[in-house]
């Protein structure tokens, strides 16, 4: 694995990262991030996972909030089991007829099935602001799920997967085996099926890089593309696997090729008669294909490629949680002393000029030049009282904290 060349920001102060990995940040993104796993014990994290999920929550889960099948797999030794066998219908009030069946979950476990929450970044309180604070560090979209194993169980045998995986261990004992790629940092549209007979015989044949029980409390970073398999052991055993759904240079590729089709050129139609599969009618448009992108890669610039890459990825995580009967009270009872903030984990720039833009995922905000300097106090992430935005007039600093809240970029500040 090569490191790839380029700096991202640096990684001090990132609390939700520290948490996944011991040791320096900077250091991580450095010599692991992509290219080796990493084994973090308890003792060498901040703190055990016990805020996050345990088993008790869990069970509510599965339990009593109306779960749809989206949000759960069960699986056993590799086998997926087919949603009908652990869903039935809402009851009276809810039309809806694949709501979980926590009977049916409870008997597929009891008998030595993996239980799979998913996306629970969207589902469990503590875990939508975790997600929220790792996306907004590492600059990828994050998801998480849950595994609930039963003692000496196994759901899936060795695999990989196409995005980076934090594991974090909440309950009981799992060993893992992690074996170096067969497919050195796939993409998502690169699954390890595709390669399936590579898998097993890199898994069966290769000795592992990682060999080792997680308990709780431990982590365990696993790149893209990384062989993993795991087992639990005496008792049930639970980890949260935290994925980052890895930005590639590939993406960049992609968005240049985007931003190639606006010329006609590109655009005009093969002859008639024309076989794709020949090579030698394929050559010559090739050849002037390839001749044009390679032109327009060179004369694009960053701006070009920034705002289409603003759109395509800012919404790959949404911001934190917005309560919107609590907001509407907030934005009609607003006044001078009022401390208002940046809405957690929106990703925005700001743009100084007239007017000043301010780019959010889905659109740019249009503001009156003399408003530079306040918005970029109130997009710096602390809270403040309106009455301290710089260069305004009481009535305009009062206008534009409405706007930016009606917009949904600023929230209420502690009371």
């Amino acid at each position: 694995m090569s490191q790839q060349p380029g700096v991202g920001r640096p990684l001090a102060g990132c609390p939700a990262l520290r948490r996944c990995i011991a040791g320096d940040p900077d250091k991580f993104a450095a010599g692991f991030w992509g290219r080796r796993a990493l084994l973090s014990r308890a003792a060498d994290l901040p703190a055990p996972f016990t805020d996050l999920l345990t088993l008790d929550d869990v069970d509510e889960l599965l339990s009593r909030h109306g779960l749809r099948t989206p949000f759960l797999r069960i699986a056993k030794n590799g086998e997926v089991v087919g949603d009908k066998q652990f869903s039935g219908p809402g009851g009276v009030g809810a039309e809806i007829g694949d709501q979980i069946r926590d009977d049916k979950v409870a008997a597929l476990f009891a008998s030595g099935h993996t239980v799979v929450l998913q996306a629970l970044h969207r589902t469990w309180a503590p875990l939508v602001d975790f997600a929220t604070a790792l996306g907004s560090e590492t600059g990828h979209p994050v998801q998480i799920n849950a595994y609930i194993t039963p003692p000496e169980s196994q759901g899936f045998a060795a695999h990989y997967d196409v995005h980076d995986v934090f594991v974090l261990q909440i309950a009981g004992e799992k060993h893992w085996t992690i074996h170096e790629p067969v497919h050195a940092d796939p993409l998502r549209n690169q699954p390890w099926t595709d390669h399936a007979k590579e898998v097993a015989a890199a898994a069966r044949d290769h000795a592992p890089v990682i060999d080792e029980v997680l308990r709780p409390g431990d982590a365990l970073y696993v790149p893209r593309g990384f062989l993993h398999s795991a087992k639990a052991l005496g008792g049930v055993s639970g980890h949260l696997t935290v994925g980052l759904h890895t930005l590639t240079r590939y993406l960049l590729v992609q968005e240049l090729a985007a931003l190639a089709a606006e010329r006609a050129e590109l655009r005009t139609a093969l002859p008639l008669g024309f076989d794709p599969g020949d090579p030698e009618q394929l050559a010559p448009h090739l050849k002037n294909v390839a001749a044009l992108i390679a032109e327009h890669a060179q004369t694009a610039t960053p701006d070009d490629l920034a705002a289409r890459l603003r759109r395509r990825t800012w919404s790959g995580n949404r911001p934190a949680p917005l309560a919107p009967l609590a907001h509407a009270a907030a934005i009609a009872g607003i006044e001078p002393g009022t401390t208002v903030r940046l809405r957690a984990g929106l990703r925005h720039r700001v743009v100084p000029g007239d007017p000043v833009l301010l780019q959010l995922p889905d659109r740019t905000l249009s503001l009156p030049a003399a408003t530079a300097e306040a918005v970029s106090r109130l997009c710096s992430g602390e809270e403040l009282a309106i009455s301290e935005l710089p260069g305004l007039s009481e009535e305009d600093q009062l206008a534009l904290v409405h706007r930016l809240m009606t917009e949904a970029v600023l929230v209420a500040g502690k009371p």
